[in-house]
């Protein structure tokens, strides 16, 4: 048997546990070090990009009047105007001057009104924010980094894509480098610079967590987990080659605090805006006049288009280019200047990117087949009002209830079908159950049930005792200025 000297075995299990100590430690360690020298180092992006970026101040004139109550932060404005919160109404106490009506004219004063962020685009003092920033402000100063402020005067703003150009009044300013869009990738470092909460040339970074995602009509957004708050908007998106891929816009909250959700404008969208904007100080967009839906996947199955894509045409305004091109309410309009509608919102941006004036092609998808068309695309303006269904004529003949749709209808005069340039149709005097959850309304003039034109009230009625109960029937239908496209699902 051989025997250990208790200091001998005592000095084995050290240097033993050292050495395991030694080899489970070290390990590691250079496993971390070499980690952390593969992680993104912002340092020099900060001092190239970060005198680029301004601080926004806004100012709008107010009756001067004496407080004896607190204020809102005005650091805290931005938010509740950016996602549609009501400005709490803070007590001022008794008023302190002379009572409304005695003559006295109240002083105004500039009080602030809300902080942004901002990038200088050119040297010559041309700056790019946010639409939602300088909307309704008075006065609206920029402050560089070097704490140099200027009052600038707004060059333009589009609310639809929430861009807007403001100058200021200096020379030799630091431009920000453009980045191209279309190499940023999902996954990829990105930084942002910005005021949150009035805190100047805070920086924040994260990864781009998806490309192309809709919250927008105009606009396809960039997502990334960079912490946004109230203050950033306007500031830029920046990627580690330091250059500007986005303007920070929008952010996904319940608590009005970061959440991992933010959303940046496109840059490439952005130029082509602001670019427009200094030029005309507006934006112009083309429009074709329909209204549209998304393609589900039950409707492509029944029309035979297979998988859901396009824009599924609920309308087509009268008279509108679409009108004239041949768009029938119904139609799935599959491509646009010759590419394909993936989904709904892509038509509004194409369209809208289309220069006035000028001719595209349209593809429908229309009973099963394609069909081209050549559409001149007109210039958006604000919605008209529809014109009211013309009733002024002799008296109609006495309503007839249809139940199993739900309408009360009657036929329509000769004067009211001249009025309305339509050969048939019957008009809507009520609607209940199938039909009004259908959106059906009074007023409204149905042309055709099941692609049958509707001539009177009794060809109306036998059109609907000819149809299989089991299956929607789509209705075609005037609504105003404009024809329009629904489905009615029988009462069970």
């Amino acid at each position: 048997m051989i025997r250990l000297n208790p200091k001998a075995l005592s000095a084995c299990v050290l240097s033993a546990a050292m050495a395991v100590t030694a080899s489970t430690v070290l390990w590691p360690v250079a496993t971390v070090m070499a980690q952390v020298r593969a992680l993104p180092d912002f340092t020099d992006l900060v001092e190239q990009v970060g005198p680029s970026v301004v601080n926004i101040r806004t100012l709008e004139k107010v009756s001067r009047r004496p407080a004896q109550g607190g204020q809102i932060d005005p650091d805290m404005l931005e938010f509740f105007r950016r996602f549609g919160l009501p400005i709490p109404n803070i007590p001022n106490g008794p008023r302190q001057g002379p009572p409304p009506g005695h003559g006295q004219q109240p002083d105004q004063e500039d009080q602030p009104r809300g902080v942004g962020s901002g990038f200088i685009l050119t040297s010559d003092g041309m700056i790019m924010t946010n639409a939602h920033v300088v909307e309704g402000a008075d006065e609206v100063i920029v402050t560089l980094t070097d704490k140099r402020e200027f009052k600038a005067k707004i060059i333009g703003a589009d609310k639809r894509s929430d861009v807007a150009v403001v100058k200021i009044d200096a020379t030799g300013l630091p431009a920000v480098k453009v980045g191209d869009v279309s190499r940023l990738k999902v996954g990829e470092w990105v930084m942002a610079i910005g005021s949150p909460f009035g805190l100047e040339n805070s920086v924040t970074a994260g990864i781009v967590s998806a490309k192309q995602r809709d919250t927008g009509d105009y606009l396809p957004f960039i997502q990334t987990d960079v912490a946004i708050n109230p203050g950033n908007s306007g500031g830029p998106l920046i990627n580690m080659r330091g250059e500007v891929v986005g303007i920070n816009s929008q952010i996904y909250s319940r608590s009005g605090g970061s959440m991992g959700i933010s959303f940046s404008i496109p840059m490439d969208e952005a130029v082509r805006v602001s670019e427009q904007l200094r030029a005309s100080g507006r934006v112009t967009r083309g429009r074709i006049g329909v209204q549209i839906e998304q393609v589900t996947k039950e409707e492509a199955e029944s029309r035979g288009l297979g998988a859901p894509y396009g824009a599924l045409v609920r309308g087509v305004e009268t008279g509108g280019p679409a009108d004239k091109a041949g768009v029938e309410a119904g139609d799935i309009i599959i491509k646009f200047a010759g590419k394909k509608v993936e989904k709904s919102s892509d038509l509004p941006r194409m369209v809208g990117s289309t220069k006035p004036g000028a001719k595209s092609s349209l593809t429908v998808f229309r009973a099963g087949a394609s069909k081209e068309l050549s559409v001149t695309v007109a210039e958006i303006e604000a919605e008209k009002t529809a014109s009211q269904t013309v009733e002024k004529a002799a008296k109609a003949p006495e309503a007839k209830v249809t139940q199993s749709l739900g309408l009360e209808l009657s036929d329509l005069t000769d004067a009211a079908k001249k009025e309305l340039k339509i050969k048939a149709g019957v008009q809507v005097k009520a609607t209940s159950g199938a039909a009004a959850r259908a959106g059906l309304r009074e007023g409204d003039v149905i042309l055709a049930v099941a692609n049958v034109t509707v001539t009177n009230v009794a060809g109306f009625e036998k059109l609907v005792t000819d149809l299989d109960k089991a299956k929607p029937v789509n209705i075609l239908y005037r609504r105003g200025d404009w024809a329009q496209y629904t489905v009615i699902r029988f009462n069970p």
